[in-house]
């Protein structure tokens, strides 16, 4: 674990990580099988449960996320090491635990590759931006 962060980049990557979502949720990509996967009619409207919460929840999460990314990968590390370190915390810990979780509910491969494929996307952005920084 490193102390020595860039706070600024830190966040930014959180923010920046944050926002990919709106595309791979979108009908651009992959909403129509996400929503298959889960069993909701996108032409009725919809019934959020978090209400307003769920884009400020969100976005502190990604912060969150992102700060302890930066914490481990270290400040300015090298684009190959950042990259190969997003891969194996979003490949070896977040998709390996969504796989126990999805098993265990009987979700499909198909969206344990959605969310999976996302969570790839965001720390890979974490990565970029942590290491080209200037």
């Amino acid at each position: 674990m490193n102390d020595n962060i860039n706070w600024i980049a830190a966040i930014v990557a959180g923010i920046l990580g944050y926002f990919p979502g709106a595309l791979w949720y979108s009908p651009a990509l992959f909403v129509k099988p996400w929503a298959r996967e889960l069993g909701i009619d996108l032409t009725s409207p919809p019934t959020p449960k978090h209400g307003k919460l769920i884009s400020p929840i969100g976005m502190a999460i990604s912060l969150v996320t992102a700060i302890i990314f930066a914490h481990i990968v270290g400040s300015a590390p090298a684009l190959g090491h950042a990259l190969l370190f997003a891969l194996a915390c979003a490949g070896g810990l977040v998709a390996t635990s969504f796989a126990i979780q999805y098993l265990y509910e009987g979700r499909s491969l198909t969206f344990w590759a959605i969310n999976a494929g996302y969570h790839l996307l965001q720390f890979s952005l974490f990565a970029i931006v942590l290491a080209l920084w200037p």
